[in-house]
């Protein structure tokens, strides 16, 4: 099974932008976590930068965050697709498929969250993920 959904990434203002939309879709913010709350081991001047966010208003689902200060965003970069899927040997062909032409910026590998985990930008130049969580879902 796959599901296909955007992420938004911001330059350190991702929870700003949230409620922003909260104010204007309805909906909630239904999980923020911050990276000085995660294994991932931030620094102090980066803890409340938002790992990772999921708003949802009536038909509406999208994921956010921030990246770090040493990794700048730039025009065009702000959104990416990201497909979550079941399947191990899914996620390799599709992951494998896309990067042709493409650049891979993270290998699929298995991640702190419990999941396998990549990111490329394909040869049109649009970013994806693809997560695929080690244990199901209940």
């Amino acid at each position: 099974m796959k599901q296909l959904n955007v992420y938004l990434c911001f330059p350190g203002n991702c929870e700003e932008a949230l409620h922003f939309y909260q104010s204007c879709l309805g909906g909630d913010i239904v999980s923020l976590q911050r990276f000085g709350d995660s294994a991932a081991g931030a620094g102090p001047e980066h803890a409340q930068r938002v790992m990772h966010a999921e708003f949802k208003s009536d038909g509406i689902y999208l994921m956010a965050s921030d990246s770090m200060p040493d990794q700048p965003i730039r025009p065009g970069e702000m959104v990416q697709l990201s497909i979550n899927l079941t399947d191990a040997a899914e996620q390799e062909s599709i992951f494998n498929r896309l990067a042709e032409g493409g650049q891979v910026t993270m290998p699929l590998q298995d991640t702190f969250w419990g999941a396998s985990f990549g990111m490329l930008v394909d040869k049109y130049g649009i970013s994806w993920m693809l997560n695929r969580d080690h244990a199901p879902a209940h």
